[in-house]
């Protein structure tokens, strides 16, 4: 199983997309401690959205979406 989620800085608003075969919040306890460059500057984070997924190759093709211009628009309208 693969997730694909969702988290909002608390600090500046902003969102970070990603996937993963962790649980989506032992995923977020490790951004929230700096694991990676972006997340590391711009937390504490929360998770607002997670989606589940047989494998990690359709979680990351999901990914890809949500990053996407379209993607992007599609979380700005489900996530209000």
């Amino acid at each position: 199983m693969a997730f694909v989620y969702v988290l909002k800085s608390l600090k500046n608003r902003k969102r970070y997309v990603g996937s993963t075969n962790l649980l989506p919040e032992a995923r977020l306890k490790k951004h929230n401690h700096g694991s990676n460059k972006f997340t590391k500057g711009n937390r504490p984070f929360e998770l607002i959205y997670q989606e589940s997924y047989a494998d990690k190759t359709e979680a990351r093709k999901r990914e890809n979406f949500l990053k996407s211009g379209v993607g992007r628009k599609y979380l700005d309208e489900h996530l209000k």
